[in-house]
């Protein structure tokens, strides 16, 4: 990246670790324990810490946060314990079947990538939590 600026589809790798076999995404250690998020129209940092389970103070305290208020577009670090992988649905796949894969569940995969239907498209871009 060449700036801290995101737009709208702009697509974040997001670091974790994990012990994969190669035919699956390659995931990037972590240099940190948290993750960015940017902020979409309707979050609130309780629906965001509900999403990630951290808490509200916990995300005001890494991000120097000092009231309740946040912008579109912001980028919050978002305390986390939990790895997660970028995942670029396939053709054939289902949010069961990425779910049954990565141990998680359809609507863990739901919550994390703001879906408002299981209808997904090859290419697409999916946070998945590994263990």
């Amino acid at each position: 990246m060449t700036s801290n600026t995101l737009q709208i589809g702009d697509v974040l790798i997001i670091p974790t670790t994990s012990n994969e076999t190669p035919s699956t995404p390659t995931p990037t250690p972590p240099s940190t324990n948290y993750t960015n998020y940017t902020v979409q129209r309707g979050d609130s940092l309780w629906l965001i810490a509900n999403r990630y389970g951290t808490t509200v103070d916990a995300i005001k305290n890494l991000n120097n946060l000092t009231s309740n208020t946040l912008q579109i577009g912001q980028v919050l670090r978002i305390p986390t314990s939990t790895n997660y992988i970028t995942y670029t649905v396939k053709s054939g796949d289902s949010l069961w079947t990425i779910a049954r894969r990565y141990n998680t569940t359809v609507q863990e995969l739901r919550n994390l990538n703001q879906l408002t239907s299981d209808v997904l498209q090859i290419g697409q871009q999916l946070q998945v939590p590994t263990a």
